[in-house]
């Protein structure tokens, strides 16, 4: 039975979590807001003003892995600060760039954004540490649901932080990435000042699946035992299958005479469904378990992207509710994939997997958004949605095939509460 005290630090730490993320998120975003803008000015072709984009992925797949290693070595918290601090250098280096002139800086500063952004992505897994399988899910949702805020709040902070940065002499466009700079600096001194003790000094002791006597197994070794397999392969799918159409959704829509107003209601809908709604994810897996959670994902991610393929461009409605359905089967499949991970391995394997899990969804993610405009140039936006059926259709069929396989936690009996036993 956890004593209340340790109920208590554990809630604290997540709030702290949250609160990373959310502030990390907000600054993240607004500077990606006007990464291709910024690409442009300094690049001067339109060719280029992707590439900054493609360094911020870069970035977060180089840094999940690096992060994770670093986490597995010296600590939860002593890696989210250091991929905080290396974004706050990212987002110095910018501001250089755009002052300067140079797009091969602004590459670098992109490529660190990126890195650091890797610090708010694995904070989910620090907050998994802390619980027992039966509210291990609850917890990844609080953590994910925090970049909400930064959903929200980051593009509007665009304009302001133009204008403060204009009033003191720099150019406009620098003015987003001072958001971060300032945001990310207050989630590291929150992470360091207050993430203690360290969440995997609260790592919850009870017997799980891939806990085992030993050293640690090389991360081939753990990517090849079936339930880390699986929780991979459901991740990157998910992953993909969502850049893939969420990429080229506003420019469907704009090719067939909406606005960019019902384009921001569209994409909106998709954004609340890919964080709003991840405490209920969480719940929902502590209560039914990971597997049949990830598998319902899938199925909606399915339905999204048939729906895609098979609504008329002029009817926003139904855009509407297949970009909701594709975030929160997103957000389904993201959190209980997550936590199906988790309680593959060892406490110990858990940092480095998580890492290289990571990596492997952002590079899926610049593969998915780089090739999405040369399926609709060559085939048009409705094979998007037959593609991203397929692929998903395949990904569920292995789940269901391979669900005897699957070795999960041990649970009790669950709580909906992550925060009280």
């Amino acid at each position: 039975m956890t004593s209340p005290a340790t109920n208590a630090t554990r809630r604290r730490l997540v709030g702290v979590l949250f609160a990373g993320v959310a502030l990390g998120s907000t600054g993240y975003i607004s500077a990606l807001t006007v990464t291709a803008i910024v690409g442009l000015e300094l690049g001067r072709d339109r060719a280029l003003a992707g590439v900054p984009a493609a360094a911020v992925v870069l970035g977060a797949a180089l840094g999940a892995t690096l992060i994770g290693w670093v986490m597995g070595r010296w600590g939860r918290r002593r890696g989210l600060v250091a991929g905080y601090m290396v974004a706050i250098a990212g987002a110095l280096v910018a501001i250089m760039a755009i002052v300067a002139g140079s797009f091969a800086l602004l590459l670098l500063g992109s490529l660190a954004i990126g890195f650091g952004n890797s610090s708010n992505q694995l904070s989910r897994y620090a907050a998994a540490d802390m619980y027992p399988p039966a509210r291990r899910a609850s917890a990844i949702g609080m953590v994910v649901w925090a970049a909400t805020v930064g959903a929200v709040i980051g593009p509007n902070l665009i304009g302001v932080s133009g204008d403060f940065a204009a009033t003191v002499g720099f150019p406009r466009l620098a003015g987003p990435y001072l958001v971060p700079m300032v945001l990310v600096a207050v989630a590291a001194l929150l992470s360091f000042s207050l993430l203690r003790p360290d969440p995997r000094e609260l790592a919850d002791m009870s017997i799980e699946a891939g806990d085992a006597t030993g050293p640690p197994a090389r991360v081939g070794t753990l990517l090849r035992r079936p339930t880390v397999a699986l929780a991979v392969l459901a991740l990157i799918a998910g992953q993909f299958v969502m850049v893939l159409i969420m990429t080229m959704t506003p420019l469907h829509m704009t090719d067939h005479g909406h606005d960019l107003g019902a384009v921001g209601v569209v994409i909106s809908a998709h954004i609340f469904g890919m964080f709003a709604l991840a405490p209920l994810s969480g719940r929902l897996t502590d209560r039914f378990r990971p597997l049949p959670v990830i598998f319902a994902g899938l199925t909606m991610v399915l339905l999204s992207a048939l729906m895609s393929a098979l609504t008329p461009a002029h009817d926003e409605l139904l855009l509407l509710v297949a970009l909701f359905l594709l975030g929160w089967g997103w957000n389904l499949g993201f959190v209980a994939g997550s936590s199906l991970l988790t309680g593959a391995v060892s406490r110990a394997e858990r940092p480095r997997v998580q890492g290289v899990s990571d990596a492997l969804i952002w590079s899926t993610s610049a593969f998915a958004s780089a090739g999405s405009g040369l399926v609709v140039g060559a085939w048009g936006f409705a094979t998007l949605g037959v593609m991203g059926a397929v692929i998903v259709g395949v990904v569920g069929a292995v789940v269901l095939l391979g669900r005897d396989s699957v070795t999960v936690p041990r649970q009790a009996a669950p709580s909906l509460e992550p925060t009280a036993d």
